[in-house]
């Protein structure tokens, strides 16, 4: 399979990179990619990313953010961080990326536990994730070519747990091996509108 892996230099990005390169063609790209940079809020930056690298078979984006902050601090023009970068990134991948994934290709974003399980400061993470859940849920009855479409939405994995763990109190981490497999699922599997949760 000729897979691309946008956010491939990340935490997550780079256990994928490692697991399907073993068997696929891997192509990363990202905001900081030298060869392949991509910036997910910028449909003209989504639609040369996709006209250099051609045709393919999945796409994988675990990229975009959203501001972390208080409620009574989160300002209108920080909730539009997280929609433009994470909902409205995620999305035009989808819009622009649909007519580049051959025939029973798939596309599989990233969400996380926040959608379902909220903690203090997020606010506007939980409502994109909610929000791109329902996306995915919607697309898939309307994606032509037999393109699947899932997202993957973790706990807290491992590899962040150090950096993360204030936020998270009583959360367990997600093992690196289990968050790769829901990824492996969404593309080598049939699931179709599906949100692959991976909590504790």
């Amino acid at each position: 399979m000729k897979i691309v892996i946008i956010g491939g230099t990340g935490t997550i990005g780079q256990r994928l990179v490692t697991h399907f390169e073993q068997e696929d063609k891997v192509i990363v790209a990202g905001r900081s990619t030298p060869t392949l940079c991509v910036d997910i809020k910028d449909s003209d930056s989504i639609r040369q990313l996709f006209d250099k690298i051609g045709k393919v078979d999945a796409v994988i984006c675990v990229a975009g953010e959203a501001k972390w902050d208080s409620f009574d601090t989160l300002t209108e023009a920080d909730y539009y961080i997280g929609i433009k970068s994470k909902l409205m990134g995620q999305v035009n991948l989808v819009r622009i990326g649909r007519d580049y994934i051959n025939p029973k290709g798939s596309i599989t974003l990233t969400t996380g536990i926040l959608a379902d399980d909220p903690v203090a400061k997020t606010s506007s993470a939980a409502m994109v994730n909610g929000a791109i859940h329902s996306f995915v849920k919607a697309a898939a009855l309307e994606l032509a070519s037999e393109i699947r479409i899932n997202v993957v939405s973790s706990g807290m994995v491992a590899d962040a747990y150090e950096k993360y763990k204030t936020y998270f109190p009583g959360h367990n981490p997600i093992p690196m091996t289990k968050v790769v497999n829901a990824y492996v699922r969404s593309v080598k599997g049939l699931d179709n509108g599906q949100v692959i949760r991976v909590y504790d």
